[in-house]
């Protein structure tokens, strides 16, 4: 009798981390090079100059990204708790919410959160200021609290009602089953496309730099304008590419990880 030898993962692409670490390796390797040797090209003599000030930036997206998701994690676990309500007008409101922010241009939202908010704040006889970076963080948080929101509620309406069920004929109020049956397995659930959303947002900070934050696409536009050549433009916005991928693919490799394990149990 045949067995069966496919296994999870047969048949899909080969992982791509080899690459990742290559291409790494090389640009660290230009770098290196460009210090040590007699007459480098000069587009590469550039790029090393302006390696470090890259990842500065870079820094500053994945601040403005951690932010944003932590904030939009908070106020969406709330709407994805308040979209469970048994009140109609409190699930269609925060159902409106999510449509409205889910497939509204990140884009829109960065500019919305850009102008909508003030340049400074008034406390008492302080004037404080309100920068920019925040209201990006803002921006980037109101679609991050939908997609959670939408992610929570679609995590606790995939736990079979059997397990309600048993719950309840044990005495258990409906706060303790959501506390200790429905949450841990939520978790699990919500992890996968969660880090997804996350590497989303990570890639959308890249607009920042069009409302004057100084973040890596900024100083790549920078260094771009202060060398003025064309090689250099194509190798440094090249570079731009490779430090995102270099940051988003791990996650997206742990992502799938973590999705074959729970298809598994």
């Amino acid at each position: 009798m045949a067995h069966d030898t496919h296994h999870p993962g047969a048949g899909q692409d080969a992982p791509l981390w080899p690459w990742l670490a290559a291409a790494v390796a090389a640009l660290l390797g230009l770098a290196a090079w460009t210090q040590f040797s007699a007459s480098p090209p000069v587009a590469l003599q550039q790029l090393a100059r302006w390696l470090p000030t890259l990842l500065l930036g870079l820094g500053a997206n994945i601040g403005i990204s951690v932010l944003a998701m932590a904030l939009g994690t908070v106020a969406g676990l709330l709407i994805g708790a308040l979209s469970l309500s048994t009140l109609a007008p409190v699930r269609g409101g925060t159902r409106l919410y999510v449509q409205v922010f889910r497939n509204a241009p990140v884009l829109v939202l960065v500019y919305f959160s850009t102008y909508v908010f003030p340049f400074e704040l008034q406390l008492l006889h302080w004037r404080l200021p309100f920068p920019d970076w925040i209201k990006v963080v803002l921006g980037l948080a109101l679609p991050a609290s939908a997609n959670v929101a939408e992610i929570f509620r679609g995590a606790v309406q995939s736990i079979p009602s059997a397990q309600w069920e048993a719950a309840q004929s044990l005495a258990l109020s409906r706060r303790d089953i959501f506390r200790l049956v429905v949450l841990p397995q939520c978790v699990r659930r919500m992890l996968p496309p969660w880090m997804n959303l996350y590497a989303s947002i990570t890639m959308a900070t890249s607009l920042a730099s069009l409302v004057g934050v100084h973040d890596v696409v900024d100083a790549a536009q920078i260094a771009s304008n202060t060398v003025s050549r064309t090689d250099f433009t194509v190798l440094i916005y090249a570079s731009l590419l490779l430090l995102f991928f270099a940051y988003c693919y791990p996650i997206a490799r742990a992502t799938q990880a973590l999705e074959a394990r729970h298809a598994r149990h």
